[in-house]
């Protein structure tokens, strides 16, 4: 496609027109069907989160995470009120729908509501949330939201040798972009950040993905999904 000109024949990116900075995420829950996604409260969060995390078999899932676990529950719930005031990232925790136990986190950030963009990022699952539909399902609630509010750019980040992350933004849906080298410094090692995106005109493929995904005909009576995630938006 040709892209437009201006008055001096200089190619030019689409309109936008009738733009306005997209308002905040609204510290509300989300609802969905196997898991609710709500504000972290430290509260009534911390206990079930240091349960999750701490029964975790090793302490591989915090190798690429900015944090270390915690030593004590007192002291976790001290780091989760920190995070709780903060407003970027904003922090919720991802609460199981059968036994409604917080069981994850996950957080906005860099919030940039002037562009229309967000990035979604320090994400947890614990034992009982991984490689569960309710992990999809809360990434699904979360992206909603964002595009829901009229934002333009969906982002994930990660390092870039952390391949789970890496192949989780792609089954949701988002494109590589490619590597940003020695983007950050991080538990004193280097790290590349590889970019993620998904777009607000490729939102409606990847929503309508995610719906028949979760549908729940989409898994047999032992929990098993009858079609990959990836097979919904290629149909």
């Amino acid at each position: 496609m040709n892209p437009r000109r201006n008055d001096f024949d200089q190619p030019v990116g689409p309109a936008v027109p009738d733009w306005s900075p997209r308002p905040l995420p609204p510290r509300a829950p989300m609802q969905g069907r196997t898991c609710r996604v709500e504000p972290l409260d430290a509260a009534r969060h911390a206990a079930d989160l240091f349960a999750t995390f701490t029964a975790e078999p090793d302490r591989r899932s915090w190798t690429y995470l900015p944090g270390i676990p915690p030593e004590s529950e007192a002291a976790y719930r001290a780091e989760l009120e920190r995070m709780q005031a903060g407003a970027d990232p904003l922090f919720h925790a991802i609460v199981d729908g059968g036994s409604g136990r917080a069981v994850g986190l996950a957080s906005y950030l860099r919030l940039d509501p002037a562009n229309g963009v967000i990035e979604v990022g320090h994400l947890h699952f614990g034992p009982a949330l991984a490689q569960r539909p309710a992990a999809t399902e809360a990434m699904a609630l979360m992206m909603a939201r964002a595009f829901d509010l009229g934002y333009r750019r969906y982002e994930w980040k990660c390092d870039s040798l952390n391949a789970p992350s890496r192949a989780a933004a792609l089954r949701y849906g988002f494109t590589f972009e490619g590597i940003f080298r020695n983007a950050v410094v991080t538990k004193g090692r280097s790290r590349d950040t590889a970019w993620f995106s998904v777009t607000d005109a490729e939102w409606p493929r990847v929503r309508a993905a995610f719906a028949g995904w979760l549908d729940p005909d989409n898994f047999s009576a032992d929990g098993r999904q009858r079609r990959p995630l990836a097979d919904f938006r290629e149909a």
